[in-house]
């Protein structure tokens, strides 16, 4: 099966032979389809996971007068975890290029929103570009990871995808006014009323284990939203970085971000196009050899 890599292959032919005897239909049946679910959606967020695991235990352990600074060994961590990734064959080549690829368009955008004042980073170290740490690129190449995972391990395919060079145009000026909206008038809510005209019949299919089901695509968006919401209150917990608001002390990231997780949704799926394009359902599994 190409969607997979060797070592997941080798996962799925496990689980199959556990499975086996598992029903088709009823109570127990729609039990496995949930479990298996949860269990995928948790390789998918390998990387991301490992990362958060690595920003609390060094808040909580590393100690302050280590040789290497607290944000450098963060950032040799990020690295490790990449290189393991491929090591290990959780990712494929051709999937490395886009969670580059986010860790740039990150990275670009994280030296201008420190630099305006939007949140900021420890001081220390000597891996960084001005005020940005190179861990915090990796931050959004966790993101990349994960959907590109979740596009494969659910064979993702799209009913009534819009044309992507449509997309693409909403993506760029999505990004655009994450820039802008600090000098001009700020077009997020245009820039979401946008996203939801786009995507409105745009139906996503996944496959879990025997059964393939159905979700509208914003509602997708939304839960993704609200995943890196959470994770992104724990980060800021453990001191990864911190808004002005949390400056006198820690407090929950307002719900109100996750409109700008939301937007960010849209960049990210329009960068995973490019490694996998949107498939009809009846489409053939992609080639990643």
């Amino acid at each position: 099966m190409p969607r997979f890599t060797p070592l997941e292959q080798r996962i799925d032919a496990l689980a199959h032979r556990l499975l086996a005897e598992a029903p088709e239909h009823g109570a127990r049946a729609r039990l496995v389809e949930f479990l298996v679910f949860g269990a995928k959606q948790a390789w998918a967020c390998v990387f991301g996971a490992l990362l958060l695991v690595a920003i609390v235990a060094a808040r909580l352990w590393y100690p302050d007068d280590a040789a290497i600074a607290r944000n450098d060994a963060l950032v040799i961590a990020a690295l490790a975890i990449q290189v393991f990734m491929l090591v290990a064959r959780l990712e494929s080549g051709r999937e490395l290029w886009v969670i580059v690829l986010f860790h740039v368009v990150g990275t670009i955008m994280e030296l201008f929103k420190t630099d305006v004042g939007s949140w900021s980073y420890d001081e220390g170290g000597v891996l960084h570009i001005g005020a940005v740490p190179l861990f915090s690129g990796f931050m959004y190449a966790a993101v990349g990871s994960y959907m590109v995972r979740v596009y494969r391990l659910f064979d993702l395919r799209f009913a009534r995808y819009p044309r992507v060079w449509g997309t693409a145009l909403v993506a760029g000026l999505i990004y655009v006014n994450f820039f802008t909206h600090h000098f001009v008038w700020d077009a997020r809510w245009l820039l979401l009323a946008g996203i939801v005209v786009l995507y409105a019949r745009t139906i996503m299919h996944f496959r879990v284990f025997r059964s393939t089901f159905r979700m509208p695509i914003l509602l997708a968006f939304l839960l993704v939203a609200i995943f890196i919401w959470l994770a992104e209150n724990i980060a800021t917990a453990a001191g990864a970085w911190i808004y002005p608001h949390q400056e006198t002390g820690w407090e929950m990231v307002p719900v109100t971000k996750l409109v700008a997780w939301f937007l960010l949704m849209m960049i990210s799926v329009v960068l995973v196009t490019f490694v996998y394009p949107p498939r009809e359902p009846t489409a053939p599994p992609p080639d990643d050899r």
